[in-house]
C-alpha cells in the first residue's frame, strides 16, 4: 500500500529555539521521516539573517525535492512567505494575500497542483496573522473557500500555522467541509506546536477535505521533537487507497 507523508512546519526562517541558523537540521527532519510533501511558514529568500540563501531552493536540493515558494512580504531587502516541497513534481503554484483588516504583516495562501499516484491534488499552505480576531479569521476562511473554487473537485491537503486553538471560531466553523486530521486520529491527546521548548498550545495543523478523505486515509499524526525553531513539525502519514 502507498503511503503519502505530508509535514506542516513554521521554520522562523532557519533559526532554532537554540537561536543557531541551521537549514540542514530542517532537511534531516524531512529525510528522516521520509516526508513526501512540506509546508513550511516564514520562509526567507535573500535575507542578511539567514545568509543571503534561498532557503526552500537549498533544502529542496538537501531533500532532493522540488520546491516551490512565493512572497508575502519584503523585509530586509528580501524576500518573505511561505514555501512547499514535494516529492513529486509541481504542476502549478499561485498565491493569494490575505485581506489583513488588523494590519500586521502581510499573509498568504500558497497553492499547488501535485501529481500523487496516478491523481492531481491540491496542496496548500498558509500563514493567518497572530494578531488577527475573530472576524479576520472567518475572512480568511472565507477567502480559502474563495479560492477552493478555482479547483472544483480536486481533493485537497491543506497546512499551515494557524495562530489559533482548536476552540477558535474558525476551526470550529472549518469543521463543516474540511477535516482536522489531529482531531479525527487523536481527539484524547494535545498535539501542542509551540513553543518548541515547552509547548503549550496547538496552532499548526493538517486539513484535509472531505472528498480526500475517500483517496487519503489518515493512520498517523505526531508532533516531533526539534530545536530547528521556536514551532514543533507536525507530521501525518496517509494511506493512498486505490478505487
Amino acid at each position: 500500500q502507498e503511503k503519502l507523508t505530508v509535514m506542516t512546519y513554521n521554520i522562523h526562517h532557519g533559526e532554532g529555539i537554540d537561536t543557531v541558523f541551521d537549514l540542514d537540521r530542517i532537511g534531516d527532519l524531512i529525510k528522516d521521516n521520509d516526508v513526501d510533501l512540506a509546508g513550511f511558514q516564514e520562509v526567507d529568500k535573500g535575507i542578511k539573517r539567514s545568509k543571503n540563501i534561498d532557503t526552500p531552493k537549498r533544502i529542496g536540493e538537501y531533500t532532493e525535492m522540488y520546491s516551490a515558494f512565493e512572497k508575502n512580504a519584503e523585509i530586509m531587502g528580501g524576500d518573505y512567505g511561505n514555501a512547499i516541497l514535494s516529492k513529486y513534481k509541481i504542476l502549478k503554484t499561485a498565491n493569494h494575500h490575505f485581506t489583513m483588516p488588523n494590519g500586521g504583516e502581510q499573509r498568504g495562501l500558497l497553492q499547488t497542483l501535485i501529481s500523487v499516484a496516478g491523481d492531481t491534488i491540491l496542496f496548500m499552505n498558509t500563514h493567518l496573522n497572530h494578531i488577527g480576531t475573530d472576524d479576520e479569521r472567518m475572512l480568511n476562511l472565507s477567502e480559502i473557500e474563495e479560492v477552493l473554487k478555482n479547483y472544483k473537485g480536486l481533493p485537497f491537503i491543506l497546512v499551515g500555522d494557524f495562530n489559533a486553538n482548536p476552540d477558535n471560531k474558525m476551526h470550529q466553523a472549518m469543521s463543516e467541509n474540511f477535516i482536522d486530521i489531529w482531531k479525527y486520529l487523536n481527539a484524547d491527546k494535545e498535539g501542542y506546536t509551540f513553543p518548541s521548548d515547552k509547548p503549550d498550545r496547538r496552532i499548526d495543523y493538517i486539513y484535509i477535505s472531505k472528498e480526500g478523505l475517500k483517496r487519503f486515509k489518515p493512520i498517523s499524526i505526531k508532533v516531533l521533537k526539534s530545536e530547528a525553531s521556536d514551532h514543533l513539525p507536525l507530521i501525518a502519514e496517509f494511506e493512498i487507497t486505490t478505487e
